[in-house]
């Protein structure tokens, strides 16, 4: 019986962790999060990541940690709360799990290190975050290769997945899916653009990959299903499973542009924060490839095919 402690759990890929694992029998399971978990509340404890002392009453007893805390959203403000939770948070992960003697870490970092439009980059790919989100999440993996250097008899595994999707997110990929379904979906560009996906049922299954097999040694993998989908695959797929005929209108990228700046001068205006922005426009149109050979060469086989993630989440929201 390993004792898991979830940091940052009460989210969608830690929820599905523990749906998916705490009644195996395999792993003591428990939830360290700034918030209640709304499916788990009886594994959760109240902690935050900038909470030295917090963490370290809560952490006790524990033998792995997965690192899933992180300020995540394109619209995060003030853009210090990236650096506060995503890179100081892991500092202090690390300094409190070494003060107790845990020497087992999984984190869950991006493939937002790369920016956008770089290729189909490998896990050697020359990291180029164009976001305050992905800087963290690349300054964060450094403390984490920085800890290794002086502390190599511990066991790190760093997952750099592509977007999430799956029942019950509430995301990008969900709002796409939503447009999509609804039939009032406007195609900005030529839709030929791909996107690599990552289906969080398979997540959580390579993240248990990594638990029972890299018990030792500093690893980094691309984590993405495969094949990658254009946005007009997207667009069929949507349309095949939920047996909707869905049109298939297109404007301009440059038009699309246009209208997300407008939006972000609205909701610098306003206040408020708003669904559509020039940062969202360029994200959807982008070719967002990432290479993921290296966790199937490790030998790790998804539970599920892409299509398959695809059908569970669009049958399970959007076919009542």
């Amino acid at each position: 019986m390993i004792n898991i402690s979830l940091i940052g759990g009460s989210g969608f890929v830690g929820s599905r962790f523990i749906r998916a694992f705490k009644d195996k029998g395999t792993y003591n399971l428990k939830n360290i999060d700034k918030v209640p978990s709304l499916d788990f509340n009886e594994l959760t404890v109240i902690a935050n990541v900038l909470d030295k002392n917090a963490l370290k009453e809560k952490l006790a007893g524990t033998d792995l940690v997965i690192m899933l805390a992180a300020e995540h959203r394109d619209d995060v403000t003030p853009t210090s709360l990236y650096y506060d939770v995503n890179v100081t948070g892991m500092k202090n992960v690390l300094e409190v799990m070494n003060e107790l003697g845990i020497k087992r870490i999984v984190f869950t970092s991006s493939v937002a290190i790369y920016g956008m439009d770089k290729g189909n980059p490998t896990e050697e790919f020359e990291a180029s975050p164009f976001n305050h989100y992905g800087i963290s999440k690349w300054k964060a993996e450094q403390v984490l290769a920085d800890w290794y250097t002086e502390h190599p008899d511990w066991n790190i595994n760093i997952i750099r997945p592509t977007v999430i999707f799956g029942e019950g997110n509430r995301g990008n990929v969900y709002n796409l899916l939503k447009q999509i379904s609804s039939g009032r979906f406007m195609m900005i560009g030529k839709g030929t653009n791909e996107k690599s996906m990552s289906y969080v049922g398979n997540i959580v299954a390579f993240m248990n990959f990594l638990i029972e097999k890299n018990s030792e040694g500093y690893h980094i993998y691309n984590y993405s299903d495969t094949p990658d989908l254009s946005t007009n695959d997207l667009v069929f797929y949507t349309g095949k499973i939920l047996n909707k005929e869905i049109p298939k209108i297109h404007i301009p990228y440059w038009l699309g542009m246009f209208g997300g700046y407008g939006f972000d001068l609205l909701a610098f205006v306003t206040g408020k924060k708003l669904p559509i922005s020039s940062i969202r426009v360029r994200k959807f149109c982008a070719n967002t490839k990432y290479d993921s050979r290296k966790s199937k060469t490790a030998g790790f086989n998804p539970p599920y095919t892409l299509e398959e993630g695809l059908k569970n989440m669009l049958e399970n929201e959007f076919s009542k």
